[in-house]
């Protein structure tokens, strides 16, 4: 019996992040326009890439990613993905405590396999060259109100 404990002590320690072995080092990322057919320049992941929307990129999960979508007569959208946590991902590195412990961690945490990008998919809307910027018109602020015994009667 201690034979077995030893030996599946022994195994757990060779093995890589929990994460890592569930999640892998690397994700795919989908990106979208509206129109579509807009070049998608995806940088922080070593030489940049560029595909034409609708299209699907794959990153390292502990990249800082940044997407740039060109369209001509549009303006140029930028994207900044944050990581995440993930649900998965989480479980995977509290794995670590059960059968990688602290190597398995330092796997996960240097791959970033217990990390995914957010948001993804990236769905942008191209906005024409010239156009107005979306969303409501600033409103002029209203001066502010008097008490009723601040107010000065007219005469």
């Amino acid at each position: 019996m201690w034979f077995r404990l030893l030996g599946l002590l022994a195994v757990a320690g060779l093995l890589p992040g929990c994460a890592s072995a569930t999640r892998g080092w690397t994700e795919q990322i989908a990106v979208s326009s509206t129109p579509s057919g807009a070049v998608a320049t995806v940088a922080g992941n070593g030489e940049p890439i560029e595909c034409v929307t609708p299209c699907a990129v794959t990153v390292r999960r502990n990249s800082d990613i940044t997407i740039t979508m060109e369209k001509p007569g549009y303006e140029t959208e930028i994207v900044t993905l944050t990581k995440e946590i993930a649900a998965t991902g989480a479980a995977g590195f509290a794995g670590n405590l059960l059968l990688g412990g602290v190597p398995g961690m330092a796997v996960d945490a240097a791959s970033g396999a217990a990390l995914e990008h957010k948001p993804n998919p990236v769905i942008v809307t191209m906005r024409p060259r010239g156009a107005a910027p979306a969303g409501p018109a600033p409103r002029k602020p209203k001066p502010p109100r008097q008490a009723p015994s601040e107010q000065v009667p007219q005469t």
